[in-house]
């Protein structure tokens, strides 16, 4: 059996019609093997349709609590939303935002009724749930991961992305944007050290490593080519965000993403012929188990 299992995801599923149609190209055309459900996005039932109808692409929750609709109603959690009861925009202030309502009782109250509503609302589409992982990597904030784990145990899902993109070799891939990867390496590096322990005592398991996080939106077939050819032994999980076009509703925040280059990229056939011949094997979230 190969030493190098890799796992390919695609985000956002469900947030668009053009989001869906790249996940469903680079699923059936190229090599991703699994997706990420938002399941208060405006393209969601389409989203559950096509999941149905390509039975081999395992599908996760994409937990959203910046930059979309909450699913539970906006009156029960008034402490999370702006007054039009959407999420706020912002990455960085809206976590720190949710650590300051994290402090109060009802404000965790809160945290906790919007993921278990987010839960829910997948258990409603019928899908089996392989992972969970987060919008702008939310699920990862100190406030919010231990509620996923408290869902995440007692629903029996078994995976959850544990974000933690190795920064030096993401820099020697591609040096642009190096001050905001180096913000990202050092937050994630962080985070990720805080929460492997805790991941571990749920039992649930994670990737060795993640990658895509420093070239999110941008993963050219160049990229994914470095990547693969330098995976290292073990497990690995590549996410990225393929689609067909930028979609209006993501567009205020996925400015530079080209989406159309990641769905070249993830049908190349130099990169599928990069995989087979490293003798790495496409597998899933319920394929860890048996990865060594």
């Amino acid at each position: 059996m190969s030493d190098r299992l890799l796992i390919v995801t695609g985000d956002d599923f469900g947030a668009a019609r053009e989001v869906n149609e790249g996940i469903v190209a680079a699923h059936r055309r190229g090599i991703l093997t699994s997706a990420s459900l938002m399941v208060t996005g405006e393209a969601v039932d389409e989203a559950v349709r096509l999941a149905r109808g390509n039975p081999d692409l395992a599908v996760g929750l994409h937990l959203v609590l910046v930059q979309g609709r909450p699913a539970a109603p906006a009156a029960e959690i008034p402490l999370l939303v702006r007054p039009d009861g959407l999420f706020r925009d912002q990455p960085i202030p809206t976590g720190l935002r949710h650590a300051a309502t994290w402090l109060r009782r009802d404000g965790r109250v809160q945290l906790a009724r919007e993921i278990a509503a987010q839960f829910d609302a997948f258990e409603r589409t019928g899908l089996s749930l392989s992972h969970v992982d987060g919008h702008c990597n939310m699920h990862m904030h100190p406030m919010v991961l231990p509620l996923v784990l408290e869902q995440a145990v007692r629903r029996g899902v078994r995976g959850v992305r544990l974000t933690r993109d190795p920064l030096l070799a993401a820099l020697r891939l591609d040096p642009l944007h190096a001050l905001r990867k180096v913000g990202e390496g050092v937050v994630f590096g962080v985070l990720g050290r805080w929460a492997a322990p805790r991941l571990g005592a749920a039992g649930i398991v994670t990737t060795d490593r993640v990658l895509g996080m420093h070239q999110t939106g941008r993963l050219s077939e160049a990229h994914l080519l470095a990547m693969v050819r330098h995976l290292a032994p073990g497990t690995t999980e590549i996410y990225c965000h393929p689609a067909t076009a930028t979609a209006p509703v993501l567009a205020p925040y996925q400015r530079g993403y080209r989406g159309p280059d990641e769905i070249a990229a993830l049908t190349s056939a130099k990169v599928r012929a990069a995989i087979e011949a490293g003798g790495i094997r496409l597998g899933r979230y319920a394929d860890l188990s048996g990865a060594e």
